[in-house]
């Protein structure tokens, strides 16, 4: 640095700026003010060991980084924030850099959020729960992406709350693709397309009912409050016909049998949860049809070009040392028109909490039953992970 005026005056500028600010912490990062104008920084860090054990396969196991997810938030104008997230732990073909929330935000109006940008579409509590708040190590069917949860999209979104918060209403279009692999009906946002993804637009709602005061998208029972909710949900998605990739044009047919471009989808969710005295549970239904371009496509999910998808989950645990250690266990199913059976999942762990959710140690096993909906196809999975969230 020495020898640079403009590095010095850099280093000189951000001393005074971090010398005049407050400095305050908050639920998640740290967060530096000035007058009105403020920004917060934070992030969280997961790394997992994850052992897979199938039925007459082989044993294999890896570490890695399951997510590296640095974030800036900030405001320099009253009622307007603005956010950035991205992960270097999951990175995809030429997505070195995945991009997760992205957007600015508008406050101004009393009980409204209006978000526009790269968010999370209003569906699927599972997955609506931030992975630093999990139970279980993975998130279940009805929380995953790859079977039907439409995850994080580009587009508008409005969350209204009403009754000191104890209802929530949610409306949201966005531009949104799906992964044309016919084993999975695996939504993704834009920014991070590949290039055979479907692109298509969805619209939804969602509304959250918490008679007993406002519960929080998170699970483990830290406060011993009695708290309950109840949430229905609901989206559709077509397909713009801008990127059908396995369609021949002439024939309108499938060119692959292992991929097929999605036509359409429709989602409804039904969920739960309930907190209180050390115990946390969530359950949760949904149900999917989805139809391919073509009508005669079978594969994966779909028979004759069509499927209906059902995945539900419950899962819960207990605070045997308050605050502490979680004990934790699930159950899942999932199952579509082309299975030969439903594909299940039987799940228990636990969790160790050194600072409540933000450091803890997790472990989960995993029985899987019927893997594809292919009878007799099993699989058992061990997770490890260790979590820092700052």
């Amino acid at each position: 640095m020495k020898g640079s005026p403009l590095k010095s005056l850099l280093v000189a500028t951000l001393i005074a700026a971090a010398l005049t600010a407050t400095v305050l912490p908050v639920a998640a990062g740290v967060r530096y003010e000035d007058g009105d104008k403020w920004v917060e920084i934070g992030g969280r860090i997961q790394l997992q060991y994850h052992l897979v054990d199938p039925d007459g396969g082989e044993k294999t196991d890896e570490v890695f980084f399951r997510r590296l997810r640095p974030y800036i938030e900030g405001s320099v104008h009253e009622n307007w924030l603005g956010k950035f997230e991205f992960d270097l732990g999951k990175a995809e073909d030429e997505n070195e850099v995945a991009i997760k929330d992205a957007y600015l935000r508008y406050t101004g109006v009393k009980d409204l959020k209006v978000t526009v940008g790269n968010a999370y579409f209003p569906f699927s509590r599972e997955d609506l729960t931030s992975s630093k708040k999990q139970q279980l190590v993975e998130r279940t069917f009805v929380g995953d992406h790859d079977f039907g949860s439409p995850e994080r999209n580009t587009g508008i979104f409005l969350h209204y709350t009403a009754l000191d918060k104890k209802l929530e209403l949610h409306a949201a279009g966005a531009a949104a693709d799906i992964d044309p692999d016919a084993k999975k009906l695996d939504f993704d946002t834009p920014v991070n397309a590949n290039g055979d993804f479907n692109q298509g637009v969805i619209v939804g709602g969602r509304v959250d009912f918490h008679p007993l005061g406002h519960l929080k998208m998170e699970q483990g029972d830290f406060k011993r409050e009695l708290k309950t909710t109840l949430s229905l949900a609901a989206f559709t998605w077509a397909n713009d016909d801008d990127n059908n990739t396995y369609t021949d044009e002439t024939t309108g047919l499938t060119t692959s049998t292992s991929k097929a471009d999605v036509d359409s989808v429709t989602g409804f969710e039904v969920s739960g949860a309930i907190r209180g005295y050390g115990l946390s549970v969530d359950a949760e239904y949904n149900l999917f049809n989805a139809e391919t371009t073509d009508g005669t496509f079978t594969g994966g999910l779909y028979r004759d070009g069509e499927t209906d998808l059902e995945t539900w989950a419950v899962e819960g645990g207990y605070m045997v040392v308050p605050a502490k250690l979680e004990l934790v266990a699930g159950y899942e199913s999932l199952d579509a028109d082309n299975y030969a059976d439903e594909w299940t999942r039987t799940s228990f762990g636990a969790n160790y909490f050194f600072e409540k959710q933000d450091i803890k140690l997790q472990a989960t096993y995993r029985i899987g039953e019927n893997l594809d909906g292919v009878k007799g196809k099993d699989k058992n999975e061990l997770f490890v992970q260790t979590q820092y969230v700052f």
